[in-house]
């Protein structure tokens, strides 16, 4: 398949926190949904999205500083298999954009290790 557009957006991705009622009232709110609502905000910041259909979404996660310089290198690029886990962090991601994520129905989804952070949004033609 060939992909009409590839956007590289430098933000870390975060996975969607169980909410509760009380988070919408609780001052100061608890650290994950506050980490949650930052991102959503530098997500509209910087004006992100992906379409609907025929599309990838690829979270570059990074690695933790306490890696050695050697394993950091032998990662990078290599799947990510650990949490957050992949539906959590594409919760996050449809919620952050759109008011009504139910309208997404076609979307691939990879996550990888990285040195930084960053979604990488990429459409494809459709074939038919």
């Amino acid at each position: 398949m060939k992909a009409l557009y590839k956007i590289d957006y430098p933000i870390t991705p975060i996975a969607k926190p169980r909410m509760t009622r009380r988070d919408k009232w609780l001052d100061p709110p608890r650290e994950n949904v506050r980490a949650y609502r930052n991102f959503c905000r530098r997500c509209n910041l910087i004006k992100l999205f992906f379409p609907q259909e025929n599309s990838r979404v690829t979270f570059i996660l990074p690695m933790p500083e306490s890696w050695s310089n050697k394993k950091k290198s032998q990662m990078n690029g290599q799947a990510h298999q650990s949490k957050p886990d992949l539906d959590n962090l594409l919760k996050g991601l449809s919620d952050a954009i759109y008011a009504d994520d139910s309208l997404i129905w076609d979307v691939h989804v990879t996550k990888l290790w990285g040195y930084e952070g960053a979604i990488i949004i990429e459409e494809f033609l459709k074939i038919k």
